[in-house]
């Protein structure tokens, strides 16, 4: 197994924790269609927030708020019906990888997708992160083509 260095001051776990978090914050607020700052204030307080990277969390649940148009569109020509009729935590997942694709470019877009994968695992359907994988694999060649690319020799 290869790991990809880290940016100093950039603790891994924490990030991960942050995915899961937003993941749990954006699905909230995909079900309940809530103001997203009462959802993250929610989420602020609960205790294990304090071991997440609070700030990373932020980003991505705003942003994926903020831009969620935008990313269904980018997202809809890789899937293989509607995005509304994705499955709620897989459209979520799919929804912050590609931000991270999109904006987070100091994220190597193997750990995205890596990162997408297995909080559907965790979070999922059964068999929800090989869809997952499939859409995020084609995302990634579009939005990180010199990375992807370069991967790929």
């Amino acid at each position: 197994m290869t790991t990809t260095p880290q940016p100093a001051g950039i603790d891994p776990a924490a990030r991960s924790r942050a995915r899961r978090r937003a993941l749990q914050a954006i699905y909230a607020w995909q079900m309940s269609g809530n103001r997203i700052d009462g959802v993250i204030d929610q989420f602020r307080h609960e205790q294990d927030m304090q071991i997440a990277d609070l700030e990373y969390f932020e980003e991505l649940v705003r942003g994926v708020v903020r831009s969620h148009m935008e990313l269904d569109a980018a997202i809809a020509p890789f899937l293989d019906r509607e995005i509304a009729r994705v499955d709620p935590i897989e459209r979520a997942v799919l929804r912050i990888a590609a931000y991270e694709l999109r904006d987070r470019l100091d994220v190597p877009y193997r750990v995205v997708i890596n990162e997408a994968v297995e909080t559907t695992k965790r979070f999922g359907a059964e068999h929800g992160h090989t869809y997952v994988n499939g859409v995020l694999d084609k995302l990634a060649a579009t939005f990180r083509a010199a990375e992807y690319g370069a991967t790929r020799r």
